[in-house]
């Protein structure tokens, strides 16, 4: 049997202290769920033996979709023989301890019937995130991100020579000796900002969401760019609006496929609005009176867009009971 704990107190086999925030603290698919144990990545003897333990589970990911059952859902985690089939030892992903116990990620062929169907259901990451227990729902997260990363990184992009997995499935090696790139998981760091003026906020459109649905203002960090910069060009870029007093709120995972959400709250110092780069279908200001009258549809409660808004609305409610 796989020992989870050796039972020695060494500073390498000791489990290192998780921090764990409240969860009205953390955005959904955040916090420290996982230990992520990175220094066994580079022990392939330990990740063996790991990976053909009957304590070990395996989240299993099929195309990009994760596995659940029940009402409400609970992730499925499966033991090693349930998981036999679609295991090949040289390609699973190490994600670390999971409430105690070895975790991996299976990539399963989305070109393959759906398996398990007798243990549950395979949903899109979207609906589940907003249904799970915060450590399955960063679990699977992490679980789904690795996958999808393996799957679209399969050549090299120096030589196009095939890559394989190592480090436990927390990189990639170029398999031509001569070039020998090692290549590890990306993550595209994006800002997600609540511009507001006075009692009003500003919100916009794509045109391929819902009839009625506005949200924050967001877009990726380009090189050679800081965050703060990043926000006061997306606004200006997007609806023509001056930003200052750029603030951080807080941070989201993703993995739609592998976006870091780095929140942020700003103050307009201008108020016309034009859609300068078209990305956005429309673009208006809306005061808390319009936001709690149900138009506009807000975005689900799963983004840290809602958290944003839901926080800018309560910051307002707080501080007129403080003056009354």
């Amino acid at each position: 049997m796989y020992p989870v704990h050796s039972g020695r107190r060494g500073e390498r086999d000791s489990p290192p202290t998780v921090l764990k925030m409240p969860l009205n603290g953390q955005n959904i698919f955040a916090g420290a769920y996982v230990d992520r144990h990175g220094h066994r990545r580079e022990d392939a003897a330990w990740l063996r033996e790991a990976a053909r333990s009957g304590e070990s589970r395996f989240v299993p990911v099929w195309g990009d979709r994760c596995l659940a059952v029940g009402e409400p859902a609970r992730t499925v985690l499966l033991g090693r023989q349930q998981a036999d089939a679609f295991i090949a030892d040289e390609r699973l992903i190490f994600l670390g301890l999971f409430r105690g116990q070895p975790a991996f990620a299976v990539g399963i062929d989305r070109a393959l019937p759906p398996p398990f169907e007798e243990l549950g259901q395979f949903h899109d990451l979207r609906y589940l995130g907003s249904i799970l227990p915060a450590d399955e729902a960063n679990l699977v997260a992490h679980a789904r991100a690795l996958v999808i990363w393996h799957g679209v990184q399969q050549f090299c992009g120096r030589c196009g020579t095939p890559m394989r997995t190592e480090s436990g499935g927390n990189s990639r090696l170029c398999t031509n000796d001569g070039c020998g790139l090692r290549i590890f998981p990306r993550v595209d760091p994006a800002i997600i900002v609540l511009v507001s003026s006075g009692d009003r906020c500003l919100l916009g459109r794509q045109r391929s969401w819902p009839e009625g649905r506005y949200s924050t203002i967001a877009g990726f960090v380009e090189p050679g760019e800081s965050l703060e910069d990043a926000v006061m060009r997306e606004v200006q870029e997007e609806t023509n609006v001056i930003v200052d007093d750029v603030r951080y709120h807080s941070s989201q995972p993703w993995p739609f496929p592998s976006s870091l959400m780095l929140g942020f709250t700003a103050a307009a110092s201008t108020g016309e609005i034009a859609l300068n780069d078209g990305e956005l279908e429309d673009a208006r200001w809306f005061t808390r009176k319009e936001l709690a009258s149900g138009f506009p549809k807000l975005p689900p409660r799963l983004s840290i867009s809602r958290r944003l808004v839901d926080d800018w609305l309560h910051a307002a409610e707080g501080q007129a009971r403080e003056s009354s």
